[in-house]
Formats: C-alpha cells, structure tokens, sequence
C-alpha cells in the first residue's frame, strides 16, 4: 500500500471543505479520503495519472474528478486548510496542484563528469 498522508486530526479539518459528501446536493463521492490519498500520490511523486496504484481506483476516474473539483475552487481552499494545520507541503497555482519539496529534501543530481569512464 502507498504511503498515506491523511491522518485522522487532518481529515477532520478538510472533509467539512469537500463536494460529493453526504448532504450535498448530486452525486456523492464514494471515498473522498482515499480520493484525496490518491491525489496527493500523483503530487508527491510527478507520476503521470496513468500510473497511479490500483489500490486508488482507476486513474481516469480520479483525473477527472480532480478536474472537476479544480473547476469549482475546491482545491485552494483544501491546500489553505493544509497549510493552517502546518498538514502538508501542497502547492497550488495556475498549473494546479503540486508537492512542494523543499530544497534540503531533494539530493543534487549528477549531470556529467565520469559518465560512460571505466572506473
């Protein structure tokens, strides 16, 4: 199983924020915690949606859903939730949603020097 994100003090504060929960006029959404998981996989990682783990469901159910959630404004409103609890490391901009790793959290990457030299 992927690594979770979600604890249960920052479900709390975000599943108030969520469309497609009980009450709320439509459809409603059959796991928005494991939704919201599956995003958060696809952000920390820069995976394409075509390689989101199965345990999330199809991937082309969650791509859309994200998409239709971008449209109505829900997803800055869950980052600025996030980030008022000190939660996650979530971005969100005009190219939408994005993990944001801190300088100190990603290791330089060698490109060059001793390529292709035998040792």
């Amino acid at each position: 199983m992927a690594d979770r994100i979600l604890t249960d003090e920052i479900w709390v504060a975000v599943a108030p924020l969520l469309p497609g929960k009980d009450g709320d006029p439509g459809c409603h959404g059959r796991d928005n915690r494991l939704f919201l998981e599956a995003v958060f996989w696809i952000a920390r990682t820069g995976a394409p949606w075509r390689d989101l783990p199965a345990e999330f469901g199809k991937w082309y159910t969650t791509y859309t859903r994200y998409h239709r959630w971008e449209k109505k404004g829900v997803w800055p409103r869950i980052v600025a939730e996030l980030h008022k609890g000190g939660a996650a490391e979530l971005r969100y901009d005009a190219a939408g949603l994005r993990w944001a790793h801190g300088a100190a959290s990603v290791a330089p990457v060698s490109r060059g020097g001793a390529q292709g030299k035998a040792a």
